[in-house]
């Protein structure tokens, strides 16, 4: 690793710790949940150490519970979880071309809807090691959490739990509003993708799509249209046009 390398990391691990107590007191629902269906403390960690998703983990313990095969699982997984190869696509583009492959097979491993938020977010091209960061404090945050709420979630008053869930939200809101106040594009196709995403959620033949499904229907539109719309030029060609 070197010095930059190491400084990246730094600062990913600083960005992703807010992240990181969120997920701390979100994810205690899940463990929560996860217990109600008859799952182990450890099985429910390593569940979500090796799979850092919400949507996908509860949905999992739903068909878990419901004694669904192993078969039917895992295609329910690969369509709640799609939005992540979007996501991981999206910055492998960011990420600066003399770091390997391998780099962006651990990222992809780790991407969260949070940790994508802050890494697509960097400035210029984007160090694998700054992702790293982040999820060196996020996701075991995100197992502690689940590992607490099936030991002793079950303790915690009713109220205190469902406030919990929506900190999840809250924290995600709390990523997107810094770019946006800043990027007059980002501030209007933000409360448009809202207003979008909740007319999908509603209206009669779409609403019945999956939510996974939606979601990556509404980010291959809203960003094509936005990139045709607003096109931004790449940081190295705008550099050399001005050097010109």
């Amino acid at each position: 690793m070197q010095k930059n390398d190491w400084i990246n990391f730094k600062e990913g691990v600083r960005d992703g710790m807010p992240i990181a107590i969120g997920y701390l007191a979100v994810s205690f629902t899940l463990g929560i949940a996860a217990k109600n269906a008859g799952i182990t403390a450890f099985q429910a960690t390593l569940m979500s150490l090796l799979n850092s998703t919400s949507a996908g983990e509860f949905a999992a313990i739903s068909v878990i519970a419901a004694g669904a095969s192993y078969v039917e699982v895992a295609i329910m997984q690969f369509v709640i979880n799609l939005r992540y190869m979007l996501m991981s696509c999206a910055l492998s583009q960011k990420i600066d071309k003399r770091y390997s492959f391998i780099h962006r097979l651990i990222m992809g491993g780790g991407i969260t809807d949070e940790i994508f938020g802050i890494s697509i977010g960097r400035s210029g091209k984007l160090s694998p090691y700054y992702t790293y960061g982040a999820m060196a404090v996020a996701v075991p945050a995100w197992a502690l959490g689940t590992c607490l709420g099936v030991i002793m979630g079950n303790v915690l008053p009713v109220k205190l739990v469902s406030a919990l869930s929506l900190a999840l939200y809250a924290m995600f809101i709390a990523i997107i509003i810094p770019p946006a106040t800043s990027n007059k594009i980002l501030a209007f196709l933000i409360p448009v993708s809202m207003l979008v995403s909740y007319a999908f959620s509603v209206l009669p033949v779409v609403s019945s799509i999956s939510s996974g499904t939606r979601i990556i229907i509404l980010t291959v539109v809203i960003a094509g249209v936005a990139a045709v719309l607003f096109p931004v030029e790449d940081e190295e060609e705008d550099h050399k046009a001005k050097e010109d």
